[in-house]
């Protein structure tokens, strides 16, 4: 669990900002973190010690929890999945638009990462 634990941290010091999406019940049913930069969104969403899964995706993508293109992904126990991610080389800068958004509340609990397009 320490692995777990320390991975989260690194992923803060990335600047990897995380929901807690909840259930209708108010039990937690992820751990979703993301961070945009360079042109891209990375995303990891660990949902048990042993089940979790990471992303990057296209900074244009319009749904980054259901993308159409993914540009890099990995599944697998929670503590590879973010060593994975970490381990991910940064993406060459980009020199268009930086993709911007933010977590929005939807209903009790629950939220939903919705992207700038302005």
């Amino acid at each position: 669990m320490n692995e777990i634990t320390n991975g989260l941290q690194a992923l803060v010091a990335r600047d990897f900002q995380f929901a807690h999406p909840r259930d209708a019940d108010g039990g937690l049913v992820a751990v979703v973190g993301i961070r945009v930069h360079r042109g891209v969104f990375d995303i990891v969403q660990l949902f048990s010690e042993h089940e979790a899964d990471a992303a990057r995706i296209p900074g244009d993508e319009p749904d980054v929890l259901f993308p159409s293109k993914v540009l890099w992904r990995t599944t697998g126990p929670a503590h590879e999945v973010i060593a994975e991610l970490l381990a991910l080389s940064e993406p060459a800068p980009d020199l268009g638009a930086q993709p911007t958004g933010c977590w929005l509340p939807t209903h009790a609990g629950r939220s939903t990462w919705l992207a700038a397009t302005a």
